[in-house]
């Protein structure tokens, strides 16, 4: 299977990079947003090992680059380039290959972050970067994710990452804070499931915990499943934490759309 890399603005680290499932029929979509605290020092080399493995598994996977802090990213830029690469799949999806009927979005770390916040653009308010979605988000794996913003600018999570990309602290940007926390954008109709090492020194389980009993409190189940092992582990594509992942997929997708009739 080849990833096929179409642009989706001007600059350069903005594209996608679309792995298909063998077959001819339509597959359910897995958007896939990579963390590394939104820094330019991270990129899409983290999202293409799980890419691979989904594609191997039946699904389309669509591995995002976007930019980042130190790369013309942060606020709003990097917000703005996820909804537009989201927004880009109706024309990925001229081939008939992609049921847009049923998009997952996948992120690990800041990437976890950035997926709950593309479940979540419905409760955007009218012009907020990346309100009004072309296409919604059917189910959300947050993997690690940093997903209560306040919380963690005030841990000063990635050294101060959080106040990196908004620009500053929650009381100096109040709007930014508000249109781009998780807790505050818990979409009401997406399965969503939080993936969270119980030895993560990096980003404290207590960040997928807190997303869940926001959740709750607005009448929204989130699966949370905290796992042994440290921040990376869940990223390895052959370890059990990834595992889990794939499986609670295929399981909301009618069960295994893998075996032996697909060839790498």
């Amino acid at each position: 299977m080849r990833a096929v890399r179409t642009a989706y603005g001007p600059h350069p680290d903005q594209f996608v990079e679309l792995t298909l499932p063998a077959g001819a029929g339509p597959a359910p979509v897995v958007v896939v947003l990579h963390g590394g605290f939104w820094r330019a020092a991270y990129g899409v080399e983290l999202a293409r090992p799980l890419a691979a493995d989904l594609a191997a598994t039946g699904f389309a996977a669509v591995a995002v680059e976007y930019r980042r802090v130190g790369s013309g990213g942060g606020w709003p830029a990097t917000l703005e380039d996820v909804a537009a690469a989201l927004d880009r799949l109706p024309e990925l999806a001229g081939s008939g290959r992609l049921d847009l009927a049923d998009v997952a979005v996948v992120g690990h770390s800041a990437g976890g972050h950035l997926a709950a916040w593309a479940a979540g653009r419905d409760r955007l308010p009218e012009g907020a970067p990346g309100s009004r979605p072309r296409v919604r988000v059917a189910a959300a794996v947050l993997q690690a994710g940093v997903l209560d913003l306040e919380r963690a600018a005030a841990q000063r999570l990635g050294d101060g990452a959080v106040q990196e990309l908004l620009g500053g602290e929650p009381q100096q940007a109040p709007e930014r804070y508000a249109a781009t926390d998780p807790v505050r954008l818990v979409p009401p109709a997406a399965d969503l499931l939080c993936v969270h090492g119980t030895g993560d020194p990096t980003v404290p389980a207590e960040q997928s915990t807190r997303y869940a009993e926001a959740a709750a409190a607005q009448g929204v189940h989130v699966d949370v499943r905290l796992v042994p092992g440290d921040h990376m582990v869940l990223i390895d594509p052959a370890g059990e934490p990834w595992a889990l992942v794939r499986d609670w997929l295929r399981s909301r997708t009618g069960g295994d759309r893998g075996g032996p009739t697909l060839v790498p």
